[in-house]
């Protein structure tokens, strides 16, 4: 049973719960002459079989009423009882306090919102655990999300093209998002909707085809991808060139790895290191770390840079070498 079935469920147990009430407190008040305060406490004590004693004596057709009243309304109260054990047995409740618990999701900063938690996107969520980046996951599936909430992961349930759900997420403030939900249309209103909210975000999405990849960029997304397109150039290069393939394998991003190949923005950089050349800062000779790419901050990439290549603000380092060898560049932690 989804949340959206449960939820009618338990709205419609608790209508049959307020009509049955409101039938008693009429049928006292008319038959016996009662006020509604106590006709009302007489259907209440009636419901609940609780036992305490009446207000008065009831009249012969206050008693047929009641008889008849007792049967109805402990049917119903058995049926709304039922439901509301249901309901929470099935993690509902859990699932409503980690939704109000969610909407603090909204202060998170820099973070990245995957739509989506298939195939693709829960890939995406391993390899950003990998990464240790922090991340939301958008899915409508509330029985995945179960299955899924002892991860490392956060979830909101709901529809990612929805605004309010973006916004519930922290589209404002978020680095990224990444839209892996199987349709290209869901996908390209996602794109839309994300772009309306955060002119800077970093949208990707993935797409069937190379039509829909057009329509996703003119919509906002900054890059695109094929799942089918990328698979078949990998297994092709895998044929055609396997030992470079090997060779990149064999390289990390995720620091675990004897050898990884970092980006490293420049405020990130040691700050003695800031408006200097490769050269300058010798990270080769102090470290063994190779300074492999550069970005400038004109967005432009240069591969095995000049050693007279200056790092300057809103530039980017691509770093080849141990996580020790890495960490010689960057910044000391604040426990460091």
């Amino acid at each position: 049973m989804n949340a959206s079935s449960s939820s009618k469920k338990l709205l419609s147990a608790g209508l049959a719960l307020l009509i049955v009430v409101a039938i008693g407190t009429l049928g006292f008040s008319v038959i016996e002459g009662d006020t509604v305060f106590d006709s009302l406490f007489l259907t209440i004590i009636t419901i609940s079989t609780v036992g305490y004693g009446l207000p008065h004596e009831l009249s012969d057709k206050g008693q047929v009423f009641a008889l008849v009243f007792i049967i109805i309304s402990l049917g119903v109260y058995a049926y709304s009882i039922s439901i509301i054990i249901s309901y929470l047995v099935e993690g509902n409740l859990e699932k409503l306090i980690r939704g109000r618990k969610l909407k603090g999701n909204s202060k998170m900063k820099n973070h990245t919102i995957i739509c989506g938690f298939g195939r693709i996107g829960r890939q995406v969520a391993e390899e950003l655990l990998a990464y240790k980046k922090p991340f939301l996951v958008i899915d409508q599936n509330s029985e995945v999300i179960l299955a899924n909430q002892n991860k490392e992961i956060k979830f909101l349930e709901g529809d990612a093209t929805l605004d309010n759900i973006l916004m519930d997420a922290g589209i404002e403030s978020a680095h990224a998002l990444i839209s892996a939900l199987p349709l290209d249309a869901d996908n390209l209103y996602v794109s839309l909707s994300a772009r309306s909210l955060n002119k800077e975000i970093t949208i990707i999405s993935r797409a069937s085809n190379e039509s829909a990849e057009k329509k996703l960029l003119i919509a906002g997304a900054n890059h695109v991808i094929l799942p089918e397109k990328v698979g078949g150039a990998h297994m092709a290069k895998l044929v055609a060139r396997k030992d470079l393939v090997g060779f990149l394998n064999h390289l990390s991003y995720q620091g675990e790895s004897p050898t990884n190949l970092e980006e490293i923005d420049f405020e990130d950089i040691r700050d003695e290191f800031h408006h200097k050349t490769i050269l300058e800062i010798g990270i080769r000779k102090k470290s063994g770390a190779n300074i492999v790419g550069f970005k400038t901050p004109d967005g432009e990439f240069i591969i095995n840079p000049d050693p007279d290549t200056l790092i300057t603000p809103k530039s980017k380092l691509f770093v080849l070498g141990t996580p020790e060898q890495i960490g010689s560049l960057l910044k000391s932690k604040p426990n460091e």
